[in-house]
């Protein structure tokens, strides 16, 4: 398949386009978010304007069907949409993970790359069944099997976190390759709407990222075995999905940091014009907040060129350092989110712990603290101390 290579200009032109389609999306997303939150219901509204901007496909390759999107300019479309509905940018992000998986791994496969046409024709919403109940969140690590049948095979899972599951129009699944394999041989496969039935067994109702509705479900389903993608899942994860999400997830939580910050500048702004001449109190908080942000934002972009630099390389991309980068990655947006956050709850003071005050980091707040249990930050740095043992020291600023 030819990939075309686009030039600066055309780079710079799509990610203005990007930018746009993303504005119209956020305006709806930031009416309803405030519902969204309070009622812990998925956003609709911001979804279909997803679909009427046709960004669900905005990865694909065009020649099927996408507009061949950089994994910046997805970024840069969660960080927009962070700013105004963090469930509705997680879910954006969620399902560009997922579909990072079918771009990186299934253009080879006839049946994927239709999958990935009707993906842009259809504007079809994907989620994930990474997790399941008895294996303490490991993602690496599955109990169920997939069972063949002829052309078919069968899937029981216990998913204890299906993101908007019942909402979805495939879910990107993973299990054993068959019933004699270990816990970390693994496939996954995409199973469509109507291919699957779901129980639902655990509810939604958290302090935040409440309209992602990540319910727990018993799935059963029965579909085709061309569905499942010939790479391992191990690879999957390690060369696509493990960047991708740790990138996408920290531009997310970059967005409500940003956003947050905005608000305590606009509070320390009115305060600095009711006392014309004098530093308000939180002035010098607010200064150190933005650096933080500033870092943040650094860590961020810093990922994003290992990462386009290492897809060049197969060697790099399963290295050890690299993925002790990506890693390091997450715990730090994911840590930092936070922070800036409750700093800037302390600039504003009783106003920005109001919920009814255009000062209010409230939802921020609770919102970002879901950012270290999304794999569980201890898990991380528990595996990525293991990988120091055997990984290299950084000695240069440019490799």
């Amino acid at each position: 398949m030819g990939i075309a290579i686009k030039t600066a200009d055309q780079k710079a032109a799509a990610a203005v386009a990007f930018r746009q389609r993303a504005e119209a999306v956020a305006i709806v997303a930031k009416q309803y978010a405030g519902e969204v939150d309070r009622d812990a219901r998925f956003p609709h509204e911001a979804l279909q304007a997803l679909k009427e901007a046709r960004l669900l496909g905005m990865q694909v390759a065009v020649d099927l069907g996408g507009d061949g999107a950089g994994l910046s300019d997805i970024a840069e479309v969660c960080t927009m949409l962070g700013q105004d509905c963090a469930s509705t940018a997680m879910i954006f992000a969620m399902h560009q993970i997922k579909t990072s998986s079918l771009v990186s791994h299934g253009c080879d496969s006839k049946w994927h790359r239709g999958f990935m046409q009707a993906i842009c024709e259809q504007q079809l919403l994907l989620a994930s069944a990474t997790t399941e109940g008895g294996v303490g969140g490991d993602m690496r690590s599955s109990i169920c099997a997939i069972e063949p049948e002829g052309d078919m095979f069968r899937l029981h899972k216990e998913a204890n976190v299906i993101s908007y599951g019942s909402v979805a129009d495939a879910i990107l699944i993973t299990a054993r390759r068959n019933a004699e394999a270990s816990s970390s041989d693994q496939v996954m496969a995409v199973v469509l709407k109507g291919q699957y039935n779901l129980q639902k067994k655990l509810a939604w109702d958290t302090l935040g990222m409440r309209g992602t509705c990540s319910e727990g479900f018993k799935f059963d389903s029965l579909a085709p075995r061309e569905q499942i993608l010939d790479k391992p899942f191990a690879e999957i994860a390690g060369q696509s999905m493990l960047a991708t999400a740790h990138i996408l997830w920290g531009s997310v939580w970059f967005g409500i940091a940003s956003d947050a910050i905005a608000r305590a500048r606009m509070y320390i702004r009115n305060e600095a014009r009711k006392n014309p001449g004098t530093i308000p109190n939180g002035a010098v908080r607010l200064t150190q907040a933005v650096a933080s942000l500033q870092r943040m934002k650094a860590d961020i972009l810093d990922g994003l060129r290992r990462f386009e630099t290492a897809k060049e390389n197969d060697e790099e991309l399963s290295s050890v350092s690299f993925a002790i980068a990506m890693n390091n990655l997450k715990v730090n947006c994911s840590t930092a989110a936070a922070d800036i956050v409750r700093e800037a709850m302390l600039v504003t003071g009783i106003n920005g712990y109001r919920n009814d005050s255009p000062y209010s980091v409230s939802r921020h707040m609770r919102d970002a603290m879901s950012a270290a249990l999304m794999v569980n930050n201890d898990r991380i740095v528990g595996n990525v101390s293991k990988l120091m043992l055997i990984g290299r020291n950084e000695t240069s600023l440019f490799n």
